[in-house]
């Protein structure tokens, strides 16, 4: 249902994007803050919602669809800005689009053994690649507005360095296993009759 509270907490993800866009335009140290705590908040809501979606056993097609796509556009809407805005600049730039790769590779992936009923769960490298990845974009979305002779910058950097690395690594981990499905028989790869249930990826 897409009006239960966690599809709710999911929907609120999207619609906070072009708050937090817009407030990398404003030049002033609390919009960066604003955009810190709505960033935040919204990668907080992201292990609520489907930890509720579970207690209250209300998980949903439409959840599942929505709440890996809404990660996605907000961490991706938020690393562009932090381009634009010249917070990440030269080689760093890299650790954005290594990240961005990433998930448009897991994307595709998950799309595709979705055909062979093949679920992809996350990893726990996953997971630690996530919460680096938010910490740092967070501190990033500050940048040069926090504390004086705090190298706020530098640290966010470093930080989304880590992320890019966990990522580099967890994404050829997703890509090693599905490769092995591809290379099945694929009449193996069908689903009998009759059988809902999904094979696990690893």
């Amino acid at each position: 249902m897409l009006t239960s509270l966690p599809n709710l907490l999911t929907l609120s993800r999207i619609a906070v994007i072009p708050v937090v866009v817009g407030l990398f335009y404003v030049p002033e140290a609390w919009a960066a803050y604003a955009a810190c705590a709505l960033f935040a908040a919204a990668c907080i809501t992201d292990y609520i919602d489907g930890y509720l979606a579970r207690a209250w056993e209300q998980e949903s097609v439409i959840g599942k669809f929505l709440d890996p796509i809404a990660d996605k556009l907000l961490v991706a809407a938020t690393l562009i800005m932090l381009v634009a805005v010249t917070r990440l600049t030269g080689i760093s730039v890299l650790a954005a689009v290594v990240i961005l790769l990433r998930e448009v590779l897991v994307s595709g992936l998950r799309e595709y053994l979705a055909g062979l009923n093949v679920s992809v769960p996350v990893t726990r490298l996953g997971k630690w690649k996530t919460m680096l990845q938010m910490v740092a974009i967070s501190i990033l979305i500050v940048g040069d507005h926090g504390p004086a002779g705090l190298p706020v910058t530098a640290i966010g950097t470093a930080g989304l360095w880590g992320a890019a690395i966990l990522t580099f690594i967890s994404g050829w981990d997703y890509m090693r296993a599905g490769l092995k499905h591809m290379m099945e028989d694929p009449a193996s790869k069908r689903p009998e009759p009759g059988d809902g249930r999904a094979r696990t990826l690893g």
